[in-house]
């Protein structure tokens, strides 16, 4: 169940994301809309990328070593799920984290605690990693932002669901 929560909201989170940074298609662009849901979704953004972020540094990613041992949360640890471990956040916490190359983000859930390397904020998992793009390069640097339960029901209005 957490496993289809944590992956929707990946989805939604890539959408919305970049949703907001195309232009229309040509089969769009002959269309007008006035229902102010693209208005909306520009303002979301723009209040969005101007919050402070909770950190920024540099991420790493955990895998196949830790797959089914217990994370602090006392689950197993699941490599294909979208989860992370940080020293400071409750576990629990929603994180959206942004890859500061490329502009991916995902929702992240923090079930673990780390990473136990100096100088970095977060271990992401296998799947986290995969959706940012940087699997292979092992660490990257991101932005955090904690994901308020305000912010997921912003996401979750019918105004920003088109």
């Amino acid at each position: 169940m957490r496993k289809c929560i944590a992956y929707g909201l990946a989805i939604l989170m890539s959408v919305v994301s970049l949703g907001a940074a195309q232009r229309p298609t040509s089969s769009e662009s002959g269309q007008t809309q006035n229902d102010g849901s693209k208005e909306a979704k520009a303002t979301f953004h723009k209040k969005l990328n101007k919050a402070r972020p909770y950190q920024i540094g540099t991420a790493s990613w955990y895998g196949q070593v830790f797959q089914g041992k217990a994370t602090a949360s006392g689950e197993p640890y699941n490599m294909y799920d979208l989860t992370a471990a940080h020293l400071e956040l409750p576990l629990g916490s929603m994180v959206r984290v942004t890859n500061l190359r490329n502009g991916r983000t995902v929702v992240v859930r923090i079930n673990d605690r780390g990473p136990v390397v100096p100088d970095r904020i977060i271990d992401l998992s296998y799947s986290a990693a995969r959706v940012l793009g940087f699997k292979a390069q092992g660490v990257q640097r991101v932005r955090l932002d904690v994901v308020r339960p305000q912010m997921m029901a912003m996401l979750r209005s019918p105004a920003l669901a088109n």
